[in-house]
C-alpha cells in the first residue's frame, strides 16, 4: 500500500512535557483518513509537525515519499489549522485572492469564484470576515486550503460550527473530493458521527499516542452488534449460559455486565437464568458505533484481558 503520510517515533515536547509520544502513522494515498482523539490528546500538535509549522523534538515525516520537506513539497498540501488566517477587514474573495497572489496562481478569479460556490459561500458577497461567523469562516477557511488544487488536505475540525446543513454540505465536498479528483484527506473531528460517514481509516490519538490504526472494514468487523446483559452475578450468569444455552461466544465486564455476540433469545436466557436464582436487571440488543467503539477505546488503559472457556472477560 503506497502512504501519502508516514511517520516514524514521531514525539514533540513543549518545555520537557511531551505532546506526542513515538507516533508512527500511516496514511494511504487516495483515501479519507479520520483523526481522532480527545482535547489535549495531541491532534493539533502532529497536524502542525505534518504541515511544516512545528518541528518535531524527534522522529521523521514523510510525504509522497519524500523526507527532505521543501517547499515544492509544501505546496502540494492544503491546510486548516485552528484558525485559516484570516484578514477581518477583508471579503471572502479578497480573503481568497490575496493567498492566491501570494502563492503564484496566475489569473486565479474563475478558481476563487468556483471554490467559494462549492463551501457554500457567495463570491459577490461584500460582508466583512469580521462579521462571519464560526462557521462561515470554517467555509473560507477550508476554500483557502483548496486554492492551487492540493493533492493532500489537512483539516483540522473543519466543520467546527457548522449547522448540520453545513455539516452536510462540506462533508459531500469532501467526499467529491476525494472520490473524483483522487485529493487525500487527513480530518481531525470531535463529531464522530460525521467522521463514520466519510472516512475510510482511522488513526485515534490518546495522550500523545497512537493507540489505534484501523480501515473502514476493519472496524465495522469490530464493531459488532451484541445482546447486552446485565446480571446480579455475571460469572455465575456465564457458566449458568454455558451449561444450559451452550454460550461460547460472550464477554464479561464489570458490575455484572455480559455481552453476548451469537444468536441467543433473550426469552430463553432470562428463564435459564431466573431458573438458577440469578436476577436479571436489563437485557436488550445495542448497536456500536465509531463513537462507541472510541469511548470503549479510550477508556481502556493498560489493563489485559483474561480469557475464561469460550468467553471473555474484562476487568
Amino acid at each position: 500500500m503506497e502512504y501519502i503520510i508516514e511517520t516514524k517515533n514521531l514525539c514533540k515536547s513543549y518545555e520537557k512535557k511531551a505532546a506526542v509520544t513515538s507516533l508512527n502513522m500511516h496514511v494511504p494515498s487516495g483515501e479519507i483518513y479520520g483523526f481522532i482523539g480527545r482535547n489535549g490528546s495531541g491532534k493539533s500538535t502532529t497536524l502542525k509537525m505534518l504541515c511544516g509549522l512545528a518541528h518535531p523534538t524527534e522522529g521523521s515525516i514523510r510525504l509522497f515519499g519524500e523526507t527532505m520537506l521543501q517547499d515544492s513539497v509544501y505546496r502540494r498540501i492544503g491546510v486548516l489549522i485552528e484558525t485559516a488566517g484570516l484578514e477581518p477587514g477583508c471579503t471572502a474573495y479578497e480573503n481568497m485572492l490575496y493567498k492566491a497572489m501570494f502563492m503564484g496562481i496566475v489569473e486565479p478569479k474563475k478558481q476563487i469564484q468556483e471554490l467559494l460556490t462549492q463551501v457554500g459561500l457567495e463570491p459577490e458577497n461584500k460582508k466583512k470576515v469580521k462579521q462571519f461567523s464560526m462557521g462561515m469562516k470554517q467555509r473560507l477557511g477550508i476554500a483557502m486550503a483548496l486554492l492551487g488544487g492540493p493533492d493532500l488536505l489537512i483539516l483540522d475540525e473543519p466543520i467546527n460550527g457548522l449547522d448540520p446543513e453545513g455539516m452536510n454540505q462540506i462533508r459531500n465536498l469532501l467526499v467529491d473530493l476525494n472520490q473524483k479528483k483522487g485529493i487525500t484527506i487527513l480530518i481531525s473531528s470531535h463529531i464522530l458521527g460525521e467522521l463514520e460517514k466519510m472516512a475510510t481509516h482511522y488513526g485515534i490519538l490518546k495522550d500523545g499516542y497512537l493507540v489505534k490504526e484501523i480501515s473502514r472494514e476493519d472496524l465495522l468487523s469490530q464493531c459488532k452488534d451484541y445482546l447486552y446483559l446485565k446480571v446480579q452475578d455475571s460469572q455465575m450468569a456465564a457458566v449458568v449460559l454455558e451449561q444450559k444455552l451452550g454460550l461460547c461466544d460472550y464477554e464479561v465486564h464489570p458490575d455484572g455486565e455480559i455481552r453476548i455476540f451469537q444468536n441467543l433469545s433473550p426469552a430463553h436466557i432470562t428463564s435459564a437464568l431466573s431458573k438458577a436464582g440469578i436476577s436479571v436487571y436489563a437485557i436488550y440488543p445495542h448497536q456500536q458505533d465509531l463513537e462507541g467503539y472510541f469511548m470503549e477505546l479510550m477508556g481502556q488503559d493498560t489493563q489485559k484481558s483474561s480469557s475464561r472457556k469460550g468467553g471473555r472477560h474484562h476487568a
